[in-house]
């Protein structure tokens, strides 16, 4: 992919200071990456799976937090968002206040480099985050494997990641992931015609940790 600055921490940074704003002055909480329907296909996968409520469950990149609530929402007790953006995380702090969910643990943390705590979850999701890695102007490909060597140490083994993507193919996905994780479901995503050919604009993806 071509660099970009939706790769950088600065542009995360001043994008939520602006929701926070936002939030503050009209009680919006902002854009909800992949709309409503990509939060619903998670929580329709985890209950079809009957993945218990007291899973434990990452939101890597949280953003605004919403994703979270959503699944506290549906019975969902042990809940962590990181977010390497401050003002995401106190943006994601005020949604959890405002909806009253103050069991969801929100921290600052970088995932390319997460804290010895950041360990043993059952259930990691990320929804354009690896995206957002892979258009880093420095070194996305050192950063893409940095990402992947976390999600080893941050997921138990036999443990889920859901992964929702706009800029990579399931195929693609697959080789990014190939280490330490094996594919166990393509989950359905909007398809549009273009040309006469069928695509998919988002990827969405279940793996499980070796």
């Amino acid at each position: 992919f071509s660099p970009s600055v939706l790769g950088t921490r600065e542009h995360w940074d001043a994008a939520y200071e602006r929701e926070l704003q936002t939030f503050q002055d009209i009680g919006d909480a902002g854009e909800i990456w992949f709309g409503e329907e990509s939060m619903v296909r998670i929580i329709r996968w985890l209950e079809k799976h009957k993945v218990p409520l007291d899973s434990s469950v990452l939101d890597i990149g949280t953003g605004n937090g919403v994703l979270l609530v959503e699944l506290a929402k549906s019975g969902y007790v042990n809940l962590t968002g990181i977010d390497y953006s401050p003002s995401a995380i106190q943006l994601s702090e005020k949604v959890r206040e405002k909806e009253g969910m103050s069991n969801i643990k929100l921290k600052v943390e970088d995932f390319l480099a997460p804290s010895a705590e950041l360990s043993g979850f059952d259930i990691c999701i990320d929804k354009g985050t690896f995206d957002a890695v892979s258009l880093d102007p420095a070194d996305a490909v050192g950063k893409r494997k940095l990402y992947v060597g976390s999600l080893c140490r941050v997921l138990k083994p036999e443990g889920f990641f859901l992964i929702t993507s706009c800029n990579w193919t399931k195929e693609e996905l697959l080789n990014e992931f190939r280490e330490g994780f094996e594919i166990l479901e393509e989950l359905p995503t909007p398809k549009f015609c273009f040309g006469g050919r069928i695509g998919n604009s988002v990827t969405a993806l279940v793996f499980q940790r070796k």
